[in-house]
């Protein structure tokens, strides 16, 4: 396969095709636009978005509210990843992902730590290709139990997670997160060589739990230090 064609990103162990590039980097920018959904048609999936499998697009729709669009994730008892390719992103120089995301309601006993409890009511994926059918992945989640900066690991260690937020007292509040994910491959991963990113992920996931989970998420930008 060559790349901008067709990229194979398997999260979690499952496969999520990309074929749509992202937007041309701008070396002049504090920060480029992954994704800010002014493009998408509300009550949508999102277009230049893949879904792990077709039943998640019913997961995420595009919404507006106060002249802000973001991405609406309602998951009642399932678990699919979102996700959009962004191959242009330029590690060195842009090593910050930046986006805001808001809880709204957690799934009931989850518990990251336990994988028979490992939903999320937020989650974002930074993702790096490993091998034609797999990838690694910083998984960046906000539990309602976990303590923030608890390091934890899925996919035989494929996916290295972050704990960034954690408990319900800010539900209904938008937050802004702004990580390193260079320094955080490294970190995690144990790794000195970055491979160059191929995209950014979502899951908002109740499956493990027999629950639901709802979350928004928007603004998502490369940044500069």
């Amino acid at each position: 396969m060559k790349r901008g064609l067709r990229v194979l990103i398997a999260i979690a162990g499952a496969g999520l095709a990309f074929t749509l590039e992202g937007p041309p980097v701008r070396a002049q920018s504090e920060c480029i636009t992954v994704e800010d959904f002014s493009k998408a048609k509300i009550g949508e999936f999102p277009a230049d978005w893949k879904a792990r499998k077709d039943a998640g697009k019913a997961v995420y729709t595009v919404q507006e509210e106060g002249g802000k669009r973001f991405l609406r994730a309602v998951a009642k008892n399932i678990g699919i990843q979102a996700a959009k390719q962004f191959e242009t992103w330029d590690l060195n120089a842009y090593p910050v992902l930046a986006w805001s995301w808001r809880p709204l309601e957690y799934p009931e006993g989850a518990d990251e730590r336990d994988a028979k409890k490992n939903d999320s009511a937020l989650a974002v994926y930074a993702v790096f290709p490993h091998s034609p059918v797999t990838v690694k992945s910083v998984k960046y989640v906000w539990s309602s139990v976990v303590p923030r900066d608890v390091r934890l690991a899925s996919s035989r260690g494929l996916t290295q997670v972050r704990v960034l937020q954690t408990g319900t007292a800010r539900r209904g509040e938008w937050v802004e997160e702004r990580v390193n994910a260079l320094e955080d491959y490294r970190r995690l991963f144990g790794d000195g060589d970055v491979p160059k990113p191929v995209g950014i992920a979502v899951l908002t996931d109740s499956d493990d739990t027999k629950s639901s989970a709802q979350g928004d998420y928007a603004n998502f930008r490369v940044c500069r230090r």
